[in-house]
């Protein structure tokens, strides 16, 4: 009995000697440190995670992302992250009624003044001019469109129309909730064409992400407004509304050939927008986009369309810009086609839009806190938002704290202090495995020595 219980005796001293050789993860192990300021009452806080922050890590999904103290103790965190494809399954897509605004050809430069007849909830039955006009004098100026149905925030107008010529079609968009008080929600572009035998539409138009019972939609040049054919809105519930996109600084390319350009992302990104400086006026451009993660593998078709930059009664319209489905890609390559005159001899440059992504923390310790990133051997600490967070619903959720990076700052540790990090933690390691050896060839003597030990007779 007594051998048995040295033998445990031993065995629980190796292993807490083992244990004691772990070390926990500091600041220094992390290339890359962040200031953090907070505000709003915690002890939740989130940070929603700059692009320029966030390609400083070393691991694509940021597993390597970690929030840390002042006595550099590590906190407990989550990451909210969003990809198209989730974003795009929580939408609507609604048809609406719409209804022709006229003016008189003499007062084109203010919107027309109309009377309605709505029903009990508001939905529009009839739309007619506040006055009487006089038969050829009346002028299409746009369209009213009846979202009154809709109660969730509007994130995209879709349309489709007829007209006698092709060409773009420039509106600006107005929202109101009682026919009365206007917003301006900004300006809209569709567009339909012929190229090279092909024909090239754009439909859709972007919308702020607010709710608007009614939205009004004047044209630029009235005697071009189309007749619309069709007209939806895409909206998506105030509990699954899709985070913003950021911007990438310009990113500079590689021309491979007449009409193929090539760039190379900082790091591995579920990319979701494409936008192509386009420097010369009057530049028509068909083009395909592919992507692939590395260089090894082969490129995948990500996206096609055409790019322009028109000038039109002295002011420039542009299309510069590729949607993508979010897929993870580290390098792009572009396809150009030379019949409408191509980019030029240089590579154009090009941003890039990632999903917004953001940590929640929840704060222990003494402040100031540190973001921290750039390990490539880290393995993820992340837990679920509802673990973190134990009555999480989306409205806590925005009503959290607020964490920024501090004046912008990054604060990038010294190669030297990550390689002397790297290898202190090296030698953590190789202690921890030779105590462990150690304990194991100690066990193992000693069990050998008692068992070669003649028994005691009594």
């Amino acid at each position: 009995m007594s051998q048995k219980l040295n033998l445990g005796w031993l065995g629980a001293v190796a292993l807490g000697v083992a244990l004691s050789a772990v070390a926990q993860e500091k600041p220094a192990d992390f290339s890359t440190q962040v200031p953090l300021s907070v505000s709003g009452e915690g002890p939740w806080y989130r940070l929603e995670l700059p692009l320029s922050v966030q390609l400083n890590a070393r691991q694509t999904d940021l597993s390597d992302v970690r929030v840390f103290n002042a006595a550099g103790e590590a906190q407990a965190y989550a990451l909210a992250r969003q990809t198209a494809q989730s974003a795009e399954n929580r939408t609507t897509t609604t048809d609406v009624k719409w209804f022709p605004l006229y003016n008189s050809a003499d007062a084109t430069e203010r919107a027309p003044s109309v009377r309605v007849q709505s029903s009990a909830n508001g939905t529009l039955v009839e739309v007619q001019p506040s006055s009487q006009l006089e038969a050829g004098e009346e002028v299409l100026r746009g369209w009213l469109l009846d979202a009154s149905g809709i109660k969730a925030p509007l994130q995209q107008l879709i349309l489709d129309w007829t007209s006698e010529r092709d060409g773009f079609q420039r509106f600006s968009i107005e929202a109101s909730d009682d026919l009365q008080h206007w917003q301006s929600w900004g300006e809209g572009q569709v567009a339909r064409l012929s190229f090279a035998d092909e024909r090239v539409e754009q439909h859709e138009v972007g919308l702020p992400g607010q709710s608007a019972r009614y939205l009004r939609l004047l044209w630029n040049a009235p005697q071009s407004a189309p007749t619309l054919t069709s007209a939806q809105l895409e909206s998506a519930s105030t509990r699954s509304l899709p985070l913003p996109l950021v911007w990438s600084q310009p990113l500079a390319g590689t021309r491979l050939k007449d009409g193929e350009y090539t760039w190379q992302l900082p790091m591995g990104l579920n990319v979701e927008r494409v936008q192509v400086e386009l420097n010369q006026p009057n530049s028509l451009a068909p083009v395909s986009l592919s992507g692939r993660r590395e260089s090894s593998l082969p490129w995948q078709s990500l996206s096609s369309g055409l790019l322009y930059r028109l000038t039109q009664n002295g002011q420039d319209v542009v299309q510069n810009e590729l949607q993508l489905s979010g897929q993870t890609v580290q390098q792009l390559k572009l396809t150009v086609d030379e019949r409408g005159g191509g980019l030029g001899a240089e590579a154009p440059t090009v941003k890039f839009a990632v999903r917004s992504t953001q940590v929640v923390f929840l704060a222990r310790g003494a402040g100031p806190y540190t973001l921290a990133l750039g390990s490539a051997t880290v393995k993820t600490a992340n837990l679920p938002l509802s673990t973190l967070i134990p009555d999480y619903s989306p409205a806590k959720f925005a009503s959290l704290g607020k964490a920024t990076v501090d004046g912008g700052a990054v604060v990038t540790v010294a190669p030297t202090a990550v390689a002397a990090a790297t290898a202190d933690t090296n030698w953590k390691k190789f202690g921890l495995w030779a105590v462990l050896l150690l304990s194991v060839l100690f066990l193992a003597v000693m069990a050998v020595s008692l068992l070669r030990k003649p028994p005691v007779r009594p």
